[in-house]
């Protein structure tokens, strides 16, 4: 059985004191649910939400990670600093960091066998912009990104990691990806693993719809068979809207 997750990525939102009040009302109304729930708050934040969910269901997740176990890279953090925390699952790929911050293929690879060798849980990103939509090369993109970064590692590394398809079309550009295309890309993702590794592998892994899921579309995605929950963005910074995302899985 598929673990259903719904994770919130609050990237460089919320100070302290935000990002305290947030928890604090996720954790009092969070209701009774079979699927993971997760938040990602800012580096500087972490050790003070993992104090402040003490108790509560909720985990927190980093939202990146460097490939190196220490050394000369200033302003980076590695997989030690995470998990002595301790936080034991990191974001891979996000399509902001690819985009932002130059994040390729051949780089997250790295990341992702860093995170694999600490025994760390990985959310791994990956999907197509608008114009690769448009020109009908989603699929082979897709296939790409998961060839070059994922496809070297061995069938049981599958066991920690969760994929998240990202439309990039579909986040803040005011187009808007239909369940139906969700489902479509999802079980090809699936689809293109059994076929890389064994059905098996394929049929265990979580993957997650990252396209601006908002608390009147979740039910209907979630609905989908190869839909295992969301990766939410600026929904998860309202309680009441995660809570309501949470509430449809």
């Amino acid at each position: 059985m598929r673990s259903k997750i719904v994770a919130g990525n609050w990237k460089m939102n919320n100070n302290l004191e935000e990002t305290e009040a947030l928890l604090t009302e996720l954790a009092a109304k969070l209701p009774d649910t079979d699927a993971e729930v997760m938040v990602a708050p800012a580096f500087v934040n972490l050790a003070d939400a993992i104090r402040t969910l003490d108790g509560s269901a909720i985990q927190v997740v980093a939202q990146n990670m460097h490939w190196a176990d220490n050394g000369a890279y200033t302003g980076e953090i590695s997989a030690d600093m995470l998990q002595s925390i301790p936080v034991n699952t990191v974001i891979l790929g996000h399509s902001e960091r690819r985009a932002y911050f130059g994040e390729t293929d051949e780089l997250l690879a790295k990341k992702v066998a860093t995170a694999i060798r600490k025994k760390m849980r990985v959310i791994f990103c990956f999907g197509e912009e608008l114009q690769e939509r448009k020109a009908g090369t989603h699929f082979k993109v897709v296939k790409k990104q998961l060839t070059e970064a994922l496809f070297t590692l061995e069938a049981k590394a599958w066991d920690q990691l969760v994929l998240a398809y990202e439309p990039v079309w579909a986040i803040g550009t005011g187009e808007t990806a239909s369940p139906e295309q969700a489902q479509e890309m999802h079980a090809f993702i699936r689809d293109t693993i059994s076929g890389a590794y064994q059905q098996d592998v394929a049929d265990k892994v979580t993957i997650l719809y990252g396209g601006s899921v908002k608390p009147n579309n979740a039910a209907e995605i979630f609905s989908k068979p190869d839909v295992d929950g969301g990766l939410i963005g600026g929904a998860s910074l309202d309680a009441e809207d995660f809570i309501a995302i949470i509430k449809a899985i």
